[in-house]
């Protein structure tokens, strides 16, 4: 028979200060400074009128429950272990209760929500988070979010062929928050929608805040004229994305030899060039890229491959071609949100999944919203990365004296970024 030190260690779960994910007190306070809770309450309609629906705690519930890694609505009873509903501050719902709340909602209603989104936005950026009078860059982007359920409401399957929404988002290049958010249906196309959103985009990031420059970046799937009338008319620059057509192509020919310039700091399987052109009186910059070496095996002739974008900057040609390369930056914040709530999304309702969708940009935007007024020198991650360090602490919460004292374990790797992040966010002042 073995015989292990491990085999006589008794289990019982019966303390009743442990919380589980002590760290979520940091998000906690951001939420409180933000208003964030009564700013749902007081945009949020649902129910008949006069009836006491408390949008705000089933909000704020859903929130926390998706910072510590909730991917569905059973996820959310993590929340109510230990004491850990001591320290959100509110009042921590069931999760029946909140997958009634969800199925509750609207078109109209996920609209008030997704206003919520843009109204937090502006209280953080004027908290500090925000661009100021710095150029502002902004990345459209759409994605699939697959689902594997055949009754999900409105999943179909679109160009990719795979079962799933297909949302439209819009992030803040160099921080990664989520600043917009349109969920659509899965056959919905690239396209769909995009002139209103953006229209919505740049009147939330000027209510917020950005007096600067902004300029909006997006790939060929969005290649429209008439939206980048719409940009030009809003004094937003733009670097988006061209097919390559047959008149693009024309154009691409014409391009002397001697006006490529080789980029030096291409990788060295293959080589790139830039040159710029026009259409219909719009800037059209275009790269070509020809692979070297083993990339190149399989290839009778050597062609060149040529990505094209259309642009109204004035800038040098060599900054507009690498800034528009950034744009690759958009997926980074989509693996972030992919990596948490809407790694699933929990209903056979259309208009659920949508509450769900814009909630989970508002948890993840809460989780950047910490690192930029908590932690402002410290260098970007992810945000698993975060929950992990600040957030997925064991902690025994006591009191005594009418003092309660969070007990966080000793020499946590993190502990000083907690506490200078902590510290931070209670020194800001309550927004509303």
């Amino acid at each position: 028979m073995v015989h292990d030190p491990l085999d006589v260690v008794k289990v019982q779960f019966d303390d009743e200060r442990v919380v589980s994910n002590a760290g979520v007190l940091l998000v906690a306070t951001l939420a409180k400074r933000l208003g964030l809770e009564v700013l749902v309450g007081e945009s949020v309609r649902l129910g008949k009128p006069g009836a006491r629906f408390r949008p705000g705690r089933k909000v704020m519930s859903l929130v926390f429950a998706m910072l510590l890694g909730a991917q569905s609505i059973d996820g959310c009873d993590l929340l109510r272990s230990g004491r850990t509903g001591r320290l959100l501050g509110i009042r921590v719902m069931a999760p029946s209760t909140l997958g009634t709340f969800l199925r509750a909602f609207t078109f109209g209603h996920v609209r008030q929500l997704d206003r919520v989104l843009g109204l937090t936005l502006g209280t953080a950026w004027r908290a500090g988070a925000g661009p100021g009078g710095d150029r502002l860059v902004i990345d459209v982007d759409s994605f699939v979010g697959q689902v594997y359920g055949r009754l999900k409401e409105g999943a179909t399957r679109g160009y990719t062929h795979v079962l799933g929404y297909h949302p439209l988002l819009a992030t803040r290049a160099d921080t990664g928050e989520v600043l917009h958010i349109r969920f659509r249906t899965g056959k919905a196309n690239t396209q769909r929608g995009a002139i209103r959103f953006v229209d919505e985009l740049v009147a939330r990031v000027r209510g917020a805040g950005a007096t600067g420059a902004i300029l909006l970046r997006a790939d060929s799937g969005f290649h429209n004229k008439a939206l980048r009338v719409r940009l030009a008319a809003k004094d937003v620059q733009y670097s988006i994305g061209a097919r390559v057509t047959k008149r693009v192509a024309a154009a691409i020919s014409e391009i002397a030899d001697d006006a490529w310039q080789t980029l030096p700091d291409y990788p060295a399987t293959g080589v790139a060039q830039i040159a710029e052109t026009t259409i219909d009186e719009e800037r059209l910059i275009v790269r070509r890229v020809r692979p070297l070496g083993s990339d190149a095996q399989g290839k009778l002739f050597e062609t060149w491959q040529h990505h094209a974008l259309i642009s109204n900057r004035t800038d040098a040609l060599a900054v507009v071609e690498a800034e528009h390369r950034a744009h690759a930056v958009v997926e980074l914040a989509i693996r972030d949100v992919k990596d948490q709530a809407l790694a699933h999304f929990p209903s056979g309702d259309f208009a659920a999944n949508a509450a769900w969708t814009v909630i989970a940009c508002l948890a993840h935007d809460l989780l950047r919203w910490t690192e930029l007024l908590g932690l402002p020198a410290s260098t970007r991650r992810r945000a698993r990365t975060h929950r992990r360090r600040l957030l997925d602490l064991p902690g025994r919460l006591t009191r005594h004296a009418r003092t309660p004292t969070l007990h966080l374990p000793a020499r946590w790797p993190w502990q000083t970024d907690y506490i200078a992040a902590l510290t931070a966010i209670r020194a800001l002042p309550a927004l509303t």
